[in-house]
């Protein structure tokens, strides 16, 4: 195969794999960090209404509205919830904002986001919660940390962008480097003929010997293949006739 052609189907065939290793790995990030990743009730849970201790730690604790539901589709409602936390002695109260979250449900076991709460000192909170949870299945406010590995989605959404414009710029690359004239190599052989005909020029080649059609190429010979391929070039609209016209003096004068 032609090197000039050879190289930008090697780099379609790459950034083609680019895409599908980026379109795979931003599926399989998502669940990954939806199902797995996301330890919302890592550090205890408090039933509603109800009242119960939590040790939580410095830093981003996130509280989630968690129950059983019958229906798996579609988001989880979340009732009017009170949320009431008393620090222990010498503690700072925690600053409680609301941050509504996405829904996930693995086997009707369902979970969304309600509040973050940002803990200045580690220590064993007391928690109240209030709220009309009539119709859920053992509701309860769980305490945990979102998942720290969602740099994993925006890696892999940041491979697909980049390869997808490297697939693209790569198939210009090889059209382009398609529509080029292809001369032959040292190694290559083509069929003789008897005549090529250039418009008003036929100029004769001769017919293949008795005993076959072993050849060996010369200046002639390239020249005569040469003409053969703009005249095919012309004929496929690649080149005007103006541009035809002046690479055939180029090659006749050469």
């Amino acid at each position: 195969m032609n090197s000039s052609r050879r190289i930008p189907r090697v780099a379609v065939v790459l950034s083609g794999c680019a895409v599908v290793i980026g379109i795979v790995g931003f599926v399989v990030a998502l669940i990954l960090n939806a199902l797995f990743f996301d330890k919302f009730d890592a550090y205890g849970e408090v039933p509603i209404p109800g009242s119960g201790s939590v040790e939580l730690p410095a830093g981003e604790v996130s509280v989630s509205f968690h129950t059983w539901v019958t229906d798996s589709e579609g988001g989880l409602p979340v009732p009017a919830l009170e949320l009431h936390v008393q620090a222990p002695p010498g503690a700072a109260m925690p600053t409680v904002t609301e941050s509504p979250g996405a829904t996930t449900t693995v086997n009707n076991d369902a979970h969304v986001r309600v509040w973050m709460m940002q803990v200045t000192e580690p220590a064993v909170y007391q928690v109240r919660v209030d709220g009309d949870v009539r119709g859920y299945i053992n509701p309860r406010l769980a305490f945990g940390y979102p998942s720290r590995h969602w740099w994993l989605v925006w890696m892999f959404a940041g491979v697909f962008a980049a390869s997808l414009a490297a697939l693209a710029a790569s198939a210009m690359w090889l059209r382009r480097a398609e529509r080029r004239p292809r001369f032959l190599g040292s190694g290559e052989r083509f069929e003789p003929v008897e005549a090529v005909e250039l418009g008003e020029h036929t100029i004769n080649i001769g017919g293949p010997s008795e005993r076959g059609y072993s050849y060996q190429p010369t200046d002639h010979a390239i020249r005569i293949e040469q003409l053969k391929t703009i005249a095919a070039l012309r004929d496929s609209g690649a080149l005007t006739q103006e541009e035809f016209e002046a690479e055939k003096r180029r090659i006749l004068d050469s």
